[in-house]
């Protein structure tokens, strides 16, 4: 029996475009990993979407929870007094802990300290070492899903090469993923336009930080 993943994505990781794009959408929807998250955390998404109309950012999370309409954890506020992490983080590990999620997905490794997650079952860990984890076992998965992630840009702004797409997401926190995936892309047209910032244009979840 195949046993899937349950990984909590922490607010951090859902805000850049380019890997919430690649990392909830496109690695979600092929299996990889079954995303979770809760009412709270997407409240910090919202709040860290400054500048944003609120009708677009309600229409990107609208359209999160269609596509993975199991993805809300609910019930978990019980449990936040008994976390030990960092305290604004409690609710995140609370949620994972209501899940019985194996991992929280987050850019903020220190708010969830080993000492605390342990004794849950839930292991923390940054976007770039679980995106470096399926490159390892699945790197023909992971090109495949990186093409077809640059050939859906270009309907809201520059269509982007996939090395430009792994420029965001190196800013976006994922560093070494980019540079050792960087090697093995294809040759092809780099006559896209270079990456100056804003918004990836990746589809569904392009709005606000890219």
């Amino acid at each position: 029996m195949t046993v899937f993943t349950v990984a909590v994505l922490d607010a951090n990781v859902l805000i850049p475009n380019a890997l919430c794009d690649l990392l909830l959408l496109r690695l979600a929807e092929e299996e990889v990993y079954r995303p979770r998250w809760s009412a709270q955390i997407l409240n910090e998404v919202r709040r860290n979407l400054p500048g944003v109309p609120a009708p677009a950012v309600e229409r990107r999370i609208a359209f999160m929870n269609a596509a993975f309409d199991t993805a809300m954890v609910i019930g978990y506020e019980h449990l936040i007094s008994g976390m030990t992490n960092h305290v604004k983080d409690r609710h995140v590990l609370a949620a994972a802990v209501a899940c019985d999620a194996d991992r929280i997905i987050t850019c903020n490794l220190r708010d969830f300290p080993i000492t605390s997650c342990e004794p849950h079952g839930v292991e923390p860990e940054h976007p770039d070492g679980f995106l470096l984890g399926v490159w390892e076992r699945e790197p023909q998965l992971i090109m495949c899903v990186l093409l077809k992630q640059a050939a859906d840009t270009g309907r809201h702004g520059p269509r982007l090469t996939p090395a430009a797409v792994l420029d965001y997401l190196a800013s976006a926190g994922a560093r070494s993923f980019a540079e050792i995936v960087r090697p093995h892309l294809p040759k092809m047209d780099e006559s896209a336009p270079a990456v100056t910032g804003g918004s990836s244009g990746v589809s569904r979840w392009r709005v606000g930080r890219g």
